[in-house]
């Protein structure tokens, strides 16, 4: 009885098996699929891997609060903005639809803050007071060739009157004296006066220049034959007398082509503790994809965009004070492609990367220097590797800020090239002759990479593709640390989430990294199934705040000036090493010339830490700081926010 049981448990053993091993050839794929991810799962959440790699966590806000985040600036209150605007989404432009978001990191809330104007690809910088400045944005959205039904582009309107200007109302019609095809303006443009101009030597009046301004106009009717293909005076209906004698349109090509995004005048400051927008003075120019640079005196510098009409403005750099909320041209013309990476230098000069996000011609512009605002000369650098793959690029000051070196990351061909650079590139700005030397190589050709500095002197690099905007499922799904202090880079744990156009990250003050963003153009390796906006932030905790003990900071001043000293309490003074002020963030289509790392003198006394900022105004702006302190494990502390007046 017993032998026939036996048997028959083997015969079922023996079945049941037999079936698991059929199973598991139909499902042999599935299985080992969901064992590997099963053991990945496991390997990347042990206390070892995240002490050794870090974690990243993926951050999905309720439904109702999700938006398309273009921009995003850590505020003095701890609070990060999310800026959408419209969203690069037409329909949103068209309903009036302009999203900007207030989270809170630590309290995990959300609050929808109304937005003013379109402030889709704006520019953004930190002021001494605290508050962002936004300026620029979006008027209207670009239409492809084959989606343009109108002949229209730029109409140049000419004012010989020297007495006085003369204002256009939107809806202006212009005639061709040679093609007698009729155009109209789509905004208002008022055009200065003409400058009278003397000889020097003699006094004798010479002539008038012509005052001018830029409109676009649009054919009055449909179809291709309202194209024009040569230059042609335009008379303005309207007018008679002097004024149809002096004021006049000269158009080159109006046609079906493709029409670029336009950019607005529009600016304001983000009050970080009233937790609105407040409306400033406009700029001069319109500005669609500007950067904003601070400079030596705390005046802000607005560089490049497309303007009113879909062009690149043509040098016409400008400055804010934020005493007077006011504009004014710099006395120099200097053109740069959009959103150049231009940062101030401990002398006072700017230096630009040559890295950059898109528009402007190939071959203006685009090499990497030193520019002297002053006398508006620009000193070449040579040694740039992938010098024609600079576009999308990501740039960042080293830490110490002090040690004024560089570091290009990537970046790829102008305009929608699929080319890619796998290159970091750095720059010793200090040394006698600077030279662009090649730092280590990425696995991976890669554009729109995000960079951010974190405590310890190392920067973090995640994320990008190797084709433009993700084409052919490229996200790469990669992060590094960079250690500024021994030029090594090594792999960390892997994000979670693709990110390539439109994304970016900033350090939060509990010393995490959050990432934003993300805008593909296909969903497919194929190319055949259209993108969808990436709304989840991610957030990597970095190895450092995976060991035993977090050093304390507390206590001391919220301000301490240049070359001022502050005494702060700590439980840990005797094993911290380094002190640093890193100004925050504020990121947009791997533009971020805000973020710095300023090395402080460090001196402690019992329970007692005393930190020195250094005098350069050129090196420590005004404004608002995260000061973090670091101890001999490379550790650092939560971030206590001090201003420097």
């Amino acid at each position: 009885m017993t032998d026939r049981a036996g048997r028959r448990r083997a015969r079922r053993l023996a079945i049941g098996a037999a079936v698991v091993l059929a199973l598991a050839g139909m499902n042999g794929p599935w299985l080992y699929r969901f064992g590997t991810e099963q053991y990945h799962q496991y390997k990347i959440n042990r206390p070892e891997y995240k002490a050794e790699n870090g974690k990243w966590e993926i951050v999905e806000f309720p439904k109702e609060y999700r938006q398309n985040t273009i921009h995003a600036a850590l505020l003095r209150t701890g609070k990060v903005l999310l800026v959408a605007g419209s969203g690069n989404d037409a329909d949103n432009f068209d309903a009036k639809k302009f999203d900007t978001r207030l989270w809170d990191p630590v309290k995990d809330t959300i609050k929808k803050i109304p937005t003013p104007a379109d402030l889709f690809c704006t520019g953004h910088t930190q002021l001494g007071n605290g508050n962002l400045l936004i300026a620029g944005g979006t008027k209207r959205y670009e239409k492809l060739k084959g989606d343009v039904t109108k002949a229209g582009g730029l109409m140049i309107v000419h004012n010989e009157n020297p007495d006085k200007p003369i204002t256009l109302p939107a809806g202006t019609k212009f005639t061709g004296k040679e093609n007698g095809k009729t155009f109209i303006s789509k905004d208002p443009v008022l055009v200065p006066r003409a400058k009278k101009v003397f000889d020097p030597a003699t006094g004798r009046f010479l002539r008038n220049d012509p005052g001018l301004g830029r409109i676009y106009v649009e054919a009055a009717k449909s179809g291709k034959k309202y194209e024009t293909g040569t230059e042609d005076n335009y008379r303005i209906q309207g007018l008679t007398g002097a004024e149809a004698r002096n004021t006049y349109g000269i158009a080159q090509k109006l046609a079906l082509d493709k029409k670029d995004f336009q950019g607005i005048k529009d600016a304001f400051e983000f009050d970080p503790v009233a937790e609105k927008y407040i409306k400033v003075d406009p700029m001069n120019e319109a500005r669609w994809y500007p950067t904003l640079t601070t400079l030596s005196d705390g005046k802000i510098l607005s560089l490049s965009g497309l303007d009113e009409i879909g062009q690149l403005v043509p040098g016409k750099n400008e400055v804010y004070n934020p005493a007077t909320k006011a504009w004014t041209y710099t006395k120099k013309i200097r053109q740069f492609p959009t959103y150049p990476a231009i940062s101030l230098m401990q002398n006072g000069k700017l230096f630009y990367s040559g890295a950059n996000a898109g528009y402007g011609p190939d071959d203006v512009g685009r090499d990497p220097g030193v520019w002297d605002l002053d006398t508006n000369k620009f000193t070449k650098i040579p040694g740039m590797s992938d010098q024609k793959l600079l576009e999308t690029a990501g740039t960042v000051l080293l830490p110490p800020a002090q040690d004024e070196k560089y570091m290009v990351i990537g970046g790829g061909g102008v305009g929608e090239s699929e080319k890619s650079s796998e290159k970091t590139r750095l720059i010793d700005l200090l040394k006698d002759d600077p030279k662009f030397v090649d730092g280590p190589s990425m696995e991976k050709g890669t554009r729109y990479p995000q960079a951010s500095i974190l405590p310890d002197d190392t920067v973090l690099i995640s994320g990008g593709s190797e084709d433009y905007r993700g084409r052919g499922a490229s996200n790469i799904l990669q992060a590094r640390l960079y250690d500024a202090k021994n030029g090594d880079m090594r792999r960390v744990a892997d994000p979670l989430v693709g990110r390539n156009y439109h994304s970016g990250s900033l350090l939060l003050p509990d010393g995490r990294v959050m990432f934003f963003g993300s805008d593909s153009l296909y969903e497919d390796e194929a190319n055949t199934k259209p993108g969808e906006f990436e709304q989840r932030i991610e957030i990597y905790t970095p190895p450092y705040l995976y060991r035993d003990a977090q050093p304390s900071l507390s206590g001391g001043p919220k301000t301490i000036k240049r070359g001022g000293s502050a005494t702060f309490s700590t439980k840990h003074a005797s094993s911290i090493k380094t002190a640093r002020l890193i100004r925050p963030s504020a990121s947009t289509h791997v533009t971020d010339v805000d973020q710095k790392s300023i090395a402080l003198d460090v001196k402690p006394s019992g329970d007692k830490l005393t930190v020195t900022v250094p005098k350069n105004r050129n090196l420590v702006q005004s404004g608002w700081y995260m000061l973090f302190v670091t101890d001999d494990q490379g550790t650092p502390s939560k971030a206590q926010w001090v201003r420097v007046p």
